[in-house]
C-alpha cells in the first residue's frame, strides 16, 4: 500500500491541507480581560489577552518575546519538577511581569508562584469548558506581583484566581449589569493608588 508517497493519489502528511481555525477561537481573538486574586502584598493583578494563531493579535503577543527588557522577561508557561521536566501549558500560554523583577527573591516569585498559578489558572479554564487545548489559540498573560510578596503559596494560589477570572471575563464577556453600574458611580468612583479629591 503506498499511501502519501510516489504516485499516490492521496496527500503527503506533510502536504495536507491545514485546517481553518475553529470558530470558537476566531470569535476569541482579541478578547480581553482581568483578574485580581488574594490580598496585598500576595495578591496578584494580571491582564488577559486572547490570540488565534496566525491573527495580526497572536503576532503581536509572539513579537514581545523578541523585545525583553532589563527586569521584564516573556516567557512560554512550562511546569514540571524540574527544568528537563518542563512542559508548556496548552493552549500556549505567554507571560510577561508587569513589575520590573530586578531582586532575586521577586524574579524567583515571579517566575515560579506566578507562573505556576498561571499555569494551573489556564487549566482551569480548559477543564471548565472555556479554552480548548490546542495550539490555535495563544493565552497572553502580563502579571503584576508586589515586590514585597513573601508568601509563594498564597502567590500562587492568588494568580491561579486571577488567571481564571480573566478568562472567564475574555470568554463570557462582563456582566453588561456590573458594567452599567459602573457607569452610574463613575463621578463617586476611587482608586487606592489615588489620594487627590
Amino acid at each position: 500500500m503506498n499511501v502519501g508517497g510516489v504516485g499516490s493519489t492521496e496527500p503527503s502528511k506533510s502536504e495536507a491541507p491545514a485546517s481553518p481555525p475553529c470558530e470558537r477561537e476566531s470569535e476569541l481573538d482579541g478578547r480581553i480581560g482581568e483578574g485580581w486574586g488574594g490580598l496585598s502584598p500576595n495578591g496578584v493583578h494580571v491582564n488577559v489577552v486572547l490570540a488565534r494563531r496566525g491573527s495580526p493579535t497572536a503576532a503581536a503577543a509572539v513579537g514581545m518575546f523578541a523585545h525583553p527588557t532589563p527586569g521584564h522577561t516573556p516567557v512560554l508557561v512550562c511546569v514540571g519538577p524540574d527544568q528537563p521536566s518542563y512542559e508548556p501549558v496548552w493552549p500556549p500560554t505567554l507571560m510577561m511581569n508587569k513589575a520590573t523583577a530586578v531582586e532575586e527573591r521577586h524574579q524567583t516569585l515571579t517566575w515560579g508562584a506566578g507562573q505556576l498559578g498561571v499555569a494551573q489558572g489556564v487549566l482551569d479554564a480548559v477543564a471548565d469548558g472555556l479554552l480548548e487545548p490546542t495550539g490555535d489559540l495563544y493565552v497572553l498573560v502580563a502579571i503584576w506581583i508586589d515586590s514585597d510578596a513573601h508568601d509563594e503559596t498564597a502567590l500562587r494560589l492568588a494568580a491561579r484566581g486571577a488567571t481564571r477570572k480573566a478568562i472567564g471575563v475574555c470568554a463570557e464577556g462582563r456582566d453588561p449589569d456590573a458594567a452599567r453600574a459602573l457607569v452610574e458611580r463613575r463621578d463617586t468612583l476611587t482608586s487606592p493608588f489615588y489620594s487627590g479629591a
